[in-house]
């Protein structure tokens, strides 16, 4: 039995999900992703104007003459969400947590996906696959991806991307749009990215808050690492300490749009302080764009 609390947020994420899906995405998520992909449906004769490489050579070796793979439009889209549920995201210094903000994400998208009848599956991960379920249709199965994205408590606490990735293409067979939620505070994920973008459309969405760039004057404070367990002192007054600090969060900012750009990933960049609506807004239009 789930908490009264945990069922009034599910609630609250249901009806400002789907209202936000119903007038703010409408058209906008078919006409980004729908048609991406391409089904064989039969073979035919070969026709004057036919592309050579369209040739079914094993049917034209058979029937003495050639023949041409058919190919449709895949109306029906499987969309996976890659949920990083590790220690890290329970940061947030604003009124929401990285995790809380994932867990919306997710809701959003879900939404997105079974409005326009798509079948949706979620995949929760730390350093380990700690949750699978398998894409479905329906509002019920979209509650229970909502309900795991909320509720579940992982075991491991560190991250890695790249054993989730590998694990998505592992129990995915059909090409996919696939929604990496995450902090990306990973190691070696570069190849598993790339290689997983080669078979699906993967969409990376960072999740960032802006104390983890920006460190505040605030004197000496205890900080910790809440993937290693390690806990000690920095003397926020000083002004080389916030200096090294910004600099390196900076440094690995720049190192993973790096990683996305070479792995030809999409992304979009979330903050736990700003509303999350106008980032989303803008990648739909920028792949819209794209498209046409």
């Amino acid at each position: 039995m789930l908490p009264s609390e945990i069922l009034r947020k599910i609630r609250r994420i249901q009806i400002t999900t789907s209202r936000m899906v119903t007038d703010i995405f409408a058209g906008q998520y078919e006409s980004v992703f729908k048609g991406r992909g391409m089904e064989f449906d039969e073979v035919r004769e070969y026709q004057p104007g036919d592309e050579i490489r369209s040739i079914d050579w094993n049917v034209t070796a058979r029937m003495g003459h050639p023949y041409v793979k058919k190919f449709v439009e895949e109306r029906q889209l499987t969309v996976m969400i890659l949920l990083d549920a590790s220690a890290s995201t329970g940061f947030g210094s604003g009124k929401q947590l990285k995790s809380e903000l994932a867990a919306e994400l997710s809701a959003v998208l879900a939404f997105s996906a079974i409005r326009n009848n798509d079948r949706v599956g979620l995949i929760i991960f730390t350093d380990k696959i700690e949750k699978f379920i398998p894409p479905r249709k329906g509002t019920s199965h979209v509650l229970r991806v909502i309900r795991e994205a909320l509720y579940f408590k992982p075991k491991g606490k560190e991250t890695d991307i790249a054993k989730a990735v590998e694990y998505l293409n592992a129990v995915t067979t059909r090409r996919a749009v696939v929604f990496v939620i995450s902090d990306f505070y990973s190691k070696d994920y570069r190849k598993a990215l790339s290689i997983a973008n080669k078979k699906h459309d993967v969409i990376a969405l960072t999740i960032h808050d802006p104390r983890e760039s920006d460190m505040p004057n605030a004197g000496i404070i205890e900080l910790g690492d809440a993937e290693t367990g390690r806990v000690f002192l920095v003397d926020t007054s000083s002004a080389s300490v916030r200096k090294k600090y910004n600099e390196r969060s900076r440094k690995i900012l720049a190192e993973r749009k790096e990683i996305f750009n070479s792995s030809k990933v999409d992304h979009i960049d979330i903050s736990t302080t700003k509303p999350y609506l106008e980032p989303l807004i803008q990648f739909f239009k920028m792949r819209e764009r794209r498209r046409m």
